[in-house]
């Protein structure tokens, strides 16, 4: 008979979730300081560049921590920044683009979707578009745009193809100082309780990891679900990509 006040009373308790956030941290696996992503909770999606240096212990480290893995894509941008390994660049062909994005999934086999980076000027363009989705469409991974490049067709060449799709809404560390991390993790907030759901892209800098640590827990006061990439995707399309990562991983 005293069950049911005290399950009152945790019900009560419990965040009411009237929206959620999708929260990546890319541009991880060149600094061994990136670990420090790890100690974010394990909603937080962890984005990871192919083929460099701690990129595999970080993402098998990730996935054992209960993060979602993403890779974190190089596309060529206007400003003629390197790319590193397996980049993507205007000059290559339909061959040479899907070749690169098959080896660069290979590298990291946990990952379940993908997101660029840089590319402001590569996802301008329809056709190397079309083919990386095509690609991703084959392994069956979903895709983030970055949203680089207001000019990008990354989004609309996807849903062409088929990929399931999101789109960033929102940097949260271009500018690292606290008064910027705060304005803009407070439009974060609003933004989500306004739309419903949100996807957010930050970085591995000490100055985001140190203010989300703090931070993050003021979601759920809020209203707000800190949940992974995936679960912002139709339940249908996240079973698929589930059943897809189990049979590459075995």
């Amino acid at each position: 008979m005293r069950l049911l006040p005290i399950l009152t009373l945790l019900a009560l308790a419990a965040p009411c979730y009237g929206a959620k956030i999708a929260l990546i941290i890319d541009d991880l696996g060149y600094r061994h300081t990136d670990n420090t992503a790890l100690e974010l909770p394990g909603a937080v999606t962890l984005s990871v560049l192919p083929l460099a240096p701690h990129s595999e212990q970080l993402a098998q480290a990730g996935l054992a921590s209960g993060h979602e893995i993403m890779l974190h894509l190089p596309m060529q941008a206007l400003n003629g920044k390197a790319l590193g390994p397996l980049g993507l660049t205007e000059t290559m062909n339909k061959a040479q683009v899907q070749a690169a994005v098959f080896a660069a999934i290979a590298s990291i086999p946990c990952a379940q979707g993908v997101n660029n980076h840089m590319g402001s000027l590569l996802t301008q363009l329809d056709e190397p578009m079309r083919w990386v989705m095509e690609s991703l469409k084959q392994k069956q991974l979903y895709f983030v745009d970055s949203r680089t490049t207001q000019q990008t067709k990354a989004g609309e060449q996807a849903e062409q193809v088929g990929v399931p799709v999101l789109r960033r809404q929102l940097f949260l560390d271009n500018d690292i100082s606290d008064a910027a991390l705060e304005r803009q993790f407070t439009q974060m907030m609003a933004k989500a309780l306004a739309q419903g759901q949100l996807v957010a892209i930050a970085h591995p800098y000490p100055e985001t990891i140190r203010f989300l640590k703090v931070n993050l827990i003021r979601l759920a006061a809020a209203g707000i679900e800190l949940v992974p990439v995936s679960s912002l995707l139709p339940i249908a399309l996240t079973d698929n990509l589930e059943a897809n990562l189990t049979a590459r991983q075995e």
